[in-house]
């Protein structure tokens, strides 16, 4: 299993953004410290879905950086990405890890431990925790969390917590002193006017 960066990357597919230019942005600050999330929207079609994650795991390749599929696991084999990441209306943690494999990257989002004990017991590599603050880049979303949920979690298991929702780089210093491993990002780089500058200012404060 590959080591896991601490800076996530969730690929924006939403109307007016460019997923892959962002990615070549922070690729070129963050190489192997970057873990890539390709997400798409409900309504792409898998054929959608597979085409952008090959594209995006191509361009990860020379850096040696992580690939993940977000929900769509089929996706994740059929390129030969790390791995993939469920949510809470996904496979259940215990069937995705059968599915990719003992030896595959799996996230899985919890928001609370008792749920982040089970996610782990079931398989997770990683939790994707939050959200922990409110965020636009998804729909129907429970309340935010914030680093005092984040740090519960973090108490409660023994594997990475990457702190997802509303992060910017203003809010990584509270995140990280909370416990976090590491963060996710969507509209904090998908929206930026230089990428490469945030994902610089995010590492910074990761470190």
């Amino acid at each position: 299993m590959p080591s896991l960066g601490r800076l996530h990357l969730i690929t924006d597919t939403r109307p007016g953004r460019h997923p892959l230019a962002v990615l070549r942005a922070a690729l070129g600050v963050a190489g192997s410290d970057l873990v890539v999330q390709v997400r798409v929207t409900d309504e792409a079609t898998d054929r959608e879905a597979y085409d952008l994650a090959g594209r995006v795991l191509a361009l990860c390749a020379p850096y040696r950086a992580t690939c993940l599929v977000n929900d769509r696991l089929h996706v994740a084999l059929a390129i030969g990405a790390a791995g993939g990441h469920v949510g809470a209306h996904d496979l259940p943690v215990d069937a995705a890890r059968r599915v990719l494999g003992p030896q595959a990257v799996l996230g899985a989002t919890a928001r609370e431990p008792v749920t982040a004990r089970s996610a782990v017991a079931a398989g997770a590599s990683y939790l994707g925790v939050g959200p922990c603050h409110h965020t636009s880049t998804k729909d129907g979303l429970p309340d935010p969390i914030g680093p005092t949920g984040v740090r519960a979690v973090v108490a409660a298991v023994d594997v990475p917590v990457i702190a997802i929702g509303g992060v910017t780089v203003a809010r990584v210093p509270a995140l990280r002193a909370a416990g976090a491993y590491g963060v996710a990002v969507v509209g904090e780089l998908s929206a930026a006017a230089d990428p490469a500058r945030v994902t610089a200012e995010l590492l910074r404060g990761l470190s």
